[in-house]
């Protein structure tokens, strides 16, 4: 539990960072188009910092509890954190395009671990 609660927020404060670095920072730099795909970035990566703080609320003993699943969906989001992300993050700077080609496997982690905390959901809700 402390471990997703601490992920997310860890990754929410990095978010902001990063969202504020691209839009004052990489102003001028880089192009509208590399400054959208640092945006999605920093977006998404919000997104699932929240997904970990969420998952680590779940699983107090009053809520969920242990559920490997939600185990399982901690990871996978901070995985897709990481890829997808971090590729686009880097695709922004560095412009090389096939990084792209990396971005999608996060978003499928991403997926997987919503999906997992559907299952966790089915599994262990009255």
């Amino acid at each position: 539990m402390k471990i997703f609660l601490i992920a997310g927020a860890v990754n929410a404060m990095i978010s902001v960072g990063m969202g504020a670095f691209g839009a004052h920072g990489l102003e001028g730099k880089v192009s509208d188009h590399y400054i959208a795909i640092w945006e999605t970035a920093a977006k998404y990566q919000m997104y699932h910092a929240l997904g970990l703080i969420l998952i680590g609320i779940l699983q107090s003993q009053a809520l969920l509890g242990a559920a490997s699943q939600l185990n399982w969906a901690g990871w996978l989001m901070l995985a897709g954190i990481i890829i997808f992300s971090g590729s686009l993050y880097v695709l922004a700077l560095t412009q090389i395009g096939i990084l792209g080609a990396i971005t999608p496997i996060g978003g499928v982690a991403f997926i997987a671990g919503w999906i997992m905390v559907i299952i966790a959901a089915v599994k262990h809700v009255g």
